[in-house]
């Protein structure tokens, strides 16, 4: 039995970075007033730029580079969204579409569609003295995104709660206007907000290619992006909520692959299939379950007009 919880809770501290980089994303720029509905085309160009540049360079750059391919996309989810008002859900739409396409058209050009070639993971951290011990174990054996996913969420609770920025930042998801009349610049933060859940994004797409794969393919990363969005919902827009529920949907994922590995004869009696949608299969049930009890924003998704103040 030990030796069943140790494997699920490898597995899922292992699946967990990708979701929680990318609901604390989309909760910086969601807290801001801005959707972030194209958090998944985010995720896919951070997976794709990173795995590209890991062919050319030591793997840790090419994170970064990743992350800075994310914020781009978010920098033209702002231009659209705060510079000219467009419709934000219509806008993340249309940015998830073009990075799928482009993506694979790049992909299929480039390398051909089985995906790039392999690339140098992450190096992984062991500690040889807690290899062994039961549960704790577990721990052991991931790369730093891992132990940063848990850790990074405490640090963004107290941006949030405690820091002037962090109080600006909400009060300009809420009340833009009272925060204009305090002197402050409301699309300077909603910029600042839409560009960090980028970063944020796009890192969350390079630990898919770089830590839990070794390279990108066709369908990266299926999905997870909007997964990570119910992740926030149901977290109710905090970073802590998020953090929970991006884990939950984290074990569920690595459910499916411990009784797809420890229970072939299950194969036998439930279809392929539902194994395979079971994590989203969870995401629509904790969405279900939340209803109308959630704590959105006020001003979420709605453009800033200085004149009508």
């Amino acid at each position: 039995m030990l030796e069943v919880l140790h494997s699920l809770l490898f597995s899922t501290l292992d699946a967990a970075p990708a979701l929680v980089f990318a609901a604390l994303g989309a909760m910086l720029s969601e807290r801001a007033g801005v959707v972030s509905v194209g958090v998944e085309g985010m995720m896919r160009t951070g997976a794709f730029c990173a795995a590209v540049a890991a062919l050319a360079m030591p793997t840790p750059l090419a994170v970064l580079v990743g992350m800075v391919a994310g914020a781009g996309i978010a920098a033209v989810h702002g231009f659209l969204s705060i510079r000219w008002r467009s419709d934000q859900v219509v806008s993340g739409m249309a940015l998830n579409l073009v990075a799928m396409a482009g993506g694979t058209f790049l992909l299929e050009s480039l390398f051909g569609p089985n995906g790039t070639p392999a690339i140098t993971q992450l190096s992984r951290w062991n500690v040889p003295a807690l290899a062994h011990v039961p549960l704790l174990g577990a721990l052991v054996g991931h790369s730093a995104p891992t132990y940063l996913a848990l850790t990074l969420p405490f640090a963004f609770h107290l941006l949030l709660s405690r820091t002037p920025l962090g109080l600006r930042l909400r009060a300009v998801g809420d009340k833009p206007h009272a925060v204009a009349t305090l002197g402050l610049s409301v699309s300077g933060l909603r910029w600042a907000a839409v560009l960090g859940g980028g970063l944020m994004a796009g890192l969350g797409g390079a630990v898919l290619s770089t830590a839990v794969l070794d390279r990108f393919e066709q369908h990266t990363p299926a999905g997870l992006g909007f997964m990570a969005l119910a992740a926030m919902v149901f977290g109710r827009w905090t970073p802590l909520g998020a953090f929970a529920a991006a884990l939950f949907f984290a074990f569920g994922n690595a459910l499916r692959i411990g009784l797809a590995s420890s229970a072939p004869w299950l194969l036998e009696l439930v279809p392929q299939g539902f194994l395979l949608a079971l994590p989203y299969l969870l995401t629509l049930l904790v969405l279900g379950l939340q209803g109308q009890r959630g704590h959105a924003p006020a001003a979420l998704g709605t453009p800033y007009e200085q004149e009508s103040r």
